[in-house]
């Protein structure tokens, strides 16, 4: 069986270099020309994605991600809290959580050399097709076409592969603007260092702005004690944070800007919303260089409504079917479970044991329960922060604390 995925992010390259591993023909194809040119700054992986992972990749693969990644358990209890920084609670105790944190780079690259050279890059995908015997066909902006007998979207919200198979867009803008940028635990004021702490947070405003910090050590808080193999991005304590603002004419005009503008701009506006300049601290010192912008899409929660097309040799997974907003922490942990019930899938087909659109559409039905529960706390969080569109702001949204990544 040959196997051609569109999209070398991390659900695209985890099921190809679980397919090779497995021995299938696989080739993924990605835009990219370096897979360290990836957007956002870390992921989470909950047990079920490590354990998904784990049935993807090589042993010592996952020792190099565990040496690279920061574990939950390390971590202090998350917290919540308001705009002047007032402590409003604490998430649970994460001392028997088997979850990490990691630089995305870092995975993406680690998947990558697991795949090899079946990964090609700068190769632009143009559309999907059939060849003159029906066979599925990847077509190319400036490349003949390859032929497989299975091809898998793995090329993210704006995917061509699933808007061929639905027929149209599978997500929607989800009413929220985000921000995100580093700033290392050493360049806070002792003060906010004291308050952050090694954890993670959530802070909620007036007007639906929101801040999320969240806390990466894949040094102090490595997952795995083996330095030898350590390959993270991150060498020391950072702040990963997120800022949200509601989508309107002029927040979404905050995405055309960069750097130490946009820092200047992102502070201002929440300036304007009252939230107290100590709280405003870890996006102020975060290195300008890695503030960017970037726009909340999401696919519905009913799973009734994903991957909306019949089972067939074309198929995708990840946010091509089931976009997920960062406020749950759960999309790319999303995308990797896709892969390994696909690869699942096709080894039945590969033994004889299964015919391939028996062996899509059982994947296909899986996945629609995985997205629908995934998106549904996702929103939960976009629909709190939204909540808080008012002058009341988080007293305005009642007493819910969101699930924080």
């Amino acid at each position: 069986m040959r196997v051609v995925v569109v999209g070398g992010g991390i659900g695209g390259l985890a099921l190809a270099a679980g397919l090779r591993r497995r021995s299938f023909g696989v080739t993924v194809f990605d835009r990219d020309r370096e897979v360290r040119a990836t957007g956002g700054y870390h992921i989470t992986l909950d047990g079920r994605a490590r354990t998904a992972l784990a049935e993807l990749v090589a042993p010592e693969v996952m020792e190099r991600l565990l040496a690279s990644a920061s574990a939950l358990r390390l971590r202090d209890r998350d917290a919540f809290w308001d705009h002047r920084g007032r402590l409003l609670g604490h998430g649970p105790d994460l001392g028997q959580d088997s979850g990490i944190d990691v630089d995305r780079i870092t995975l993406r690259t680690l998947l990558a050399e697991a795949v090899g050279d079946d990964l090609h890059l700068g190769r632009t995908v143009s559309g999907v097709g059939h060849d003159g015997h029906g066979a599925p066909q990847v077509r190319f902006t400036d490349a003949p076409p390859v032929t497989a007998d299975l091809v898998v979207g793995a090329d993210g919200v704006h995917s061509l592969v699933a808007r061929h198979l639905a027929g149209g867009p599978t997500n929607s803008p989800a009413g929220v603007i985000g921000f995100s940028g580093r700033t290392p635990l050493g360049d806070l004021s002792p003060r906010e260092q004291r308050r952050l702490g090694p954890r993670s947070g959530l802070a909620l405003g007036p007007r639906g702005t929101a801040l999320y910090v969240g806390f990466l050590d894949p040094v102090g808080n490595a997952a795995l004690d083996a330095p030898e193999l350590r390959m993270s991005v991150t060498t020391g304590p950072t702040y990963i944070w997120g800022a949200m603002l509601p989508e309107s004419v002029a927040t979404d005009a905050l995405r055309g800007l960069r750097a130490g503008a946009l820092r200047a701009a992102l502070l201002d506006r929440f300036r304007q919303r009252g939230w107290a300049g100590p709280t405003l601290e870890v996006v102020a010192r975060a290195d300008p260089r890695s503030v960017a912008a970037f726009r909340f899409n999401a696919a519905s929660t009913r799973a009734a409504d994903l991957a909306p097309w019949p089972a067939g040799p074309v198929t995708a997974l990840g946010d091509a079917v089931h976009a997920t907003p960062p406020t749950a922490g759960m999309g790319a942990g999303a995308a990797i479970r896709d892969a390994a019930a696909l690869l699942e899938q096709l080894s039945e087909v590969a033994g004889g044991v299964t015919t391939l659109p028996e062996a899509v559409g059982r994947f296909e039905a899986g996945m629609r329960r995985r997205g629908s529960e995934v998106l549904t706390l996702a929103m939960e969080g976009v629909r709190l922060i939204l909540a808080t569109d008012t002058a009341g702001g988080t007293g305005s949204a009642g007493d819910r604390a969101p699930r924080i990544p």
